[in-house]
C-alpha cells in the first residue's frame, strides 16, 4: 500500500500574495475568515471574494462564517463565492439541509470544538449532515465566543477516536505548528491539517515556518 498523504489547509489568509505563497508550498485549501466575535485573521467580504475568484481550480477556498441561520449563511456565500463553507459555530436545526438545497455543489464543513467527550458525541451525530468535520480548540460557550485561531492544542485522543468513528474526512486544527504537526498526524491520522497562528510571525504568513511545517508534515 502507498503512503497516505495528509493534506494541508492554510487558514487566516490575508491577501492574494499570501494565498499564492500557501499554494506554492502545497496547500490544497485556503481558509478565508469573515467577521468573528474574537480571534485572528478576519478580512472583508470583498477581499474574500477577490481571493476566491483568483484561486485556481483544484484549490478549495473555505469561507469561515460564524452565522448560525441558513438564510444569513447563504446570503454571505453569495457575496463571497467560495467553494466551501466552514461553519465555526453550532447552526440552527435544519440549517445543513437548507444549505445543501440552496447551494448545491458547495462543500459544507462543520467545526467541532473539542472540549470533552460531549464534543465526540456531537460530531458523530452531525457527521451524516456534512461533507467534512473540522476539529478545533475553541470555546463557543465562553462569554466572548472563541471560534478558532486560539493557538491551543486540544485532546488528540478524542480526535483520534472521531477519525475512527465517522466515515467523513476529518481536518485537525488547534495549536498546530512545525514542532508538533508530525506527532499530531501520527496520533490522529486526519485527512488534513489546518493551521493559522502556527505559521505566522507578527501576523504575517511566514515562509520559513511554512517550509518547516510542510517538511514535518511530509515526514509524519
Amino acid at each position: 500500500m502507498g503512503r497516505t498523504v495528509t493534506r494541508l489547509k492554510v487558514c487566516c489568509i490575508q491577501s492574494i500574495s499570501e494565498a499564492r505563497l500557501a499554494m506554492r508550498h502545497g496547500a490544497s485549501a485556503l481558509g478565508l475568515v469573515s467577521a468573528m466575535p474574537s480571534g485572528p485573521g478576519p478580512i472583508s467580504e470583498e477581499s474574500i471574494a477577490e481571493i476566491a475568484a483568483q484561486t485556481p481550480p483544484g484549490i478549495a477556498t473555505f469561507l469561515l462564517t460564524c452565522e448560525t441561520r441558513a438564510d444569513a449563511i447563504v446570503a454571505q456565500h453569495r457575496r463571497c463565492r467560495t467553494t466551501t463553507l466552514q461553519l465555526v459555530d453550532r447552526v440552527e436545526p435544519g440549517a445543513h439541509a437548507a444549505l445543501r438545497e440552496a447551494l448545491p455543489g458547495i462543500g459544507i464543513v462543520q467545526v467541532i470544538h473539542i472540549e470533552s467527550m460531549e464534543s465526540f458525541e456531537e460530531a458523530v451525530a452531525l457527521a451524516p449532515e456534512v461533507d467534512v468535520l473540522l476539529l478545533d480548540s475553541g470555546r463557543p460557550s465562553a462569554t466572548v465566543k472563541e471560534l478558532g485561531g486560539t493557538g491551543r492544542v486540544h485532546d488528540w485522543s478524542i480526535s483520534r477516536r472521531l477519525v475512527q468513528a465517522v466515515d467523513k474526512p476529518v481536518y485537525l486544527a488547534g495549536g498546530l505548528n512545525p514542532e508538533n504537526v508530525a506527532e499530531a498526524v501520527r496520533q490522529v491520522r486526519p485527512f488534513a491539517v489546518d493551521v493559522c497562528s502556527g505559521l505566522r510571525t507578527d501576523g504575517a504568513l511566514d515562509e520559513a515556518k511554512l517550509v518547516d511545517f510542510t517538511r514535518a508534515l511530509a515526514q509524519a
